[in-house]
């Protein structure tokens, strides 16, 4: 298991490692889909959000734009923390980072929004996204909005030189445990830098 979590590791630390922010193929200059979720959830400027596997994403420069304060960015690379926070500058105080797992991290805080786009679909193997989900159970506050993006059912069987796992909205609800209900759905189809087409669905969940 050490093995295993050692190699992932260092497949996205070679990654970043490589690649320009804007080289990766999840690269958007504007992440759409993802700020409307989140301002569909309703919560205040001062609500806690994290962005699992964030890195380089430019969610969080754009919710420090929209005024959110408590604002968390988890990634298993510290090459992609290390670029975020280069592209950010002195704005990349305002936001807490963590270099770590998603499944292993010892959360000491709740959240009331826990975003992931494109983390869950990397996890194939079964005790990976039971991992995921208990580390959801523990980080996200009762009626906290979960928002996955995941290659859809029509989406390519590989990213980044990775097998994913694709996704109907049914099938990601199957993988959460009977205390998320299922409120909204989105499908995005992303261009990456190089032109391949990727097909995402976008699903918000509130943890009852």
């Amino acid at each position: 298991m050490k093995l295993f979590k050692r190699s992932r590791k260092d497949h996205w630390e070679r990654v970043y490692q490589k690649h320009a922010p804007t080289e990766v193929g999840w690269y958007q200059a504007y992440p759409e889909t993802s700020l409307k979720l989140i301002k569909n959830t309703g919560v205040g400027h001062d609500s806690r959000i994290i962005d699992v596997g964030g890195g380089t994403s430019k969610l969080s420069e754009q919710l420090l734009h929209q005024g959110y304060k408590e604002l968390t960015v988890l990634d298993i690379s510290s090459n992609s923390i290390k670029k975020a926070k280069s592209q950010l500058g002195e704005k990349s105080c305002r936001i807490n980072w963590i270099e770590s797992d998603v499944k292993r991290y010892g959360y000491k805080e709740q959240y009331d929004v826990w975003h992931d786009r494109a983390v869950f679909h990397f996890l194939t193997k079964i005790e990976d996204r039971k991992g995921y989900v208990n580390s959801l159970d523990i980080a996200l506050k009762l009626n906290g909005h979960l928002i996955i993006g995941t290659f859809s059912l029509e989406a390519p069987l590989k990213c980044s030189g990775l097998p994913v796992v694709r996704y109907s909205p049914e099938t990601l609800l199957n993988e959460l445990r009977d205390n998320f209900n299922l409120v909204e759905t989105l499908v995005e189809d992303h261009a990456t830098p190089s032109g391949v087409k990727q097909n995402f669905i976008f699903c918000r969940f509130i943890k009852r």
